[in-house]
């Protein structure tokens, strides 16, 4: 038996709570760890947190003895759960506590949501309706990890049925809570056309937009905080006009509401700052999809490419 495999075996029989994730539990490196962190916290049970960032063998292992290629991992019992996902869908049918041997929290009867569907969101559901005759009706859903689904669809027992201005729209009881106070909207956009949701209950996590839409944003004088993630050296090869560098103190005295949009080489190391970012308490954080890189193809090619 290899040493992290022996190790990882210790660790599901030594702890009844055991989450393999990127950080820490007081310090989650992920959103998807976060959450995992958060769905324990509110069942109140103690986990043993292992941080797979602080050893490759075991981000690699843990995968490896679970046949399962993502982090975050639970354990419960010596038993595989599964990730961030699972655990808040087990959460919310009262599964998971269970599993833990702890009391659901008593939960309020779930009550119709209110969903506020502007006219350009109308015109375009009226756009693409459904013949009378066909028994599908217009379905909202919101799933426990805040994923939209606007769809026609039929008829569910027990469905919320509302009036959203000139529509009727079914929203299932499981969704209800998380539906209430949406507003969907359709908006044209330097990219093209779409439905746009505005949410209250979702958690804060990281948004992306193009580099079109943050140049329309930047020549629109748009309020917002550019940050430069990179070091020195790849600064000093190619930079956007206005970004600044990511260091200490940088984010002094700005509002935890304000636009703060990082950008990298191509996206990923401002993505990870993003998602720390959102775990420091940051309610509007954005990454620059591509990074510079997209920012030299798409809007100015006289920002070198390396």
């Amino acid at each position: 038996m290899s040493d992290v495999r022996q190790q990882i075996e210790e660790l599901i029989q030594n702890n009844k709570v055991v989450l393999f994730m990127k950080g820490t539990r007081s310090f989650p490196q992920c959103g998807f760890s976060a959450r995992a962190i958060e769905v324990f916290k509110r069942c109140g049970v103690t986990v043993k947190d292992v941080n797979v960032l602080a050893d490759p063998t075991m981000r690699q292992g843990i995968k490896d003895y679970s046949n399962w290629p993502t982090i975050p991992q639970a354990y419960v019992g010596g038993q595989f759960v599964g990730g961030s996902d699972i655990l808040l869908e087990m959460y919310e049918s009262g599964e998971l506590q269970k599993l833990l041997g702890v009391e659901p929290a008593s939960a309020a009867p779930a009550k119709a949501p209110t969903v506020t569907i502007t006219r350009a969101a109308q015109a375009a559901f009226a756009s693409a309706g459904r013949d009378a005759g066909s028994g599908e009706v217009l379905r909202f859903d919101v799933s426990p990890t805040f994923q939209y689904d606007l769809f026609f669809g039929p008829t569910v027992k027990d469905d919320f049925v509302i009036q959203a201005g000139a529509l009727t729209v079914h929203v299932s009881r499981g969704a209800a809570a998380r539906a209430d106070g949406v507003t969907i909207d359709f908006v044209d956009g330097p990219t093209g056309s779409g439905f746009k949701i505005d949410n209250p209950n979702e958690p804060a996590k990281v948004r992306t937009l193009s580099a079109k839409e943050l140049k329309a944003k930047l020549d629109g004088g748009e309020a917002l905080h550019l940050f430069d993630v990179r070091g020195e050296k790849e600064r000093a090869v190619a930079s956007i006009a206005g970004a600044r560098p990511l260091e200490d103190k940088a984010l002094a005295g700005i509002a935890k509401d304000a636009m703060v949009v990082l950008h990298c080489h191509h996206g990923v190391r401002s993505r990870s700052a993003a998602e720390q970012l959102v775990q420091a308490g940051f309610r509007n954080v954005w990454n620059l999809t591509g990074g510079i890189d997209a920012w030299s193809v798409e809007v100015d090619p006289g920002v070198a490419r390396y």
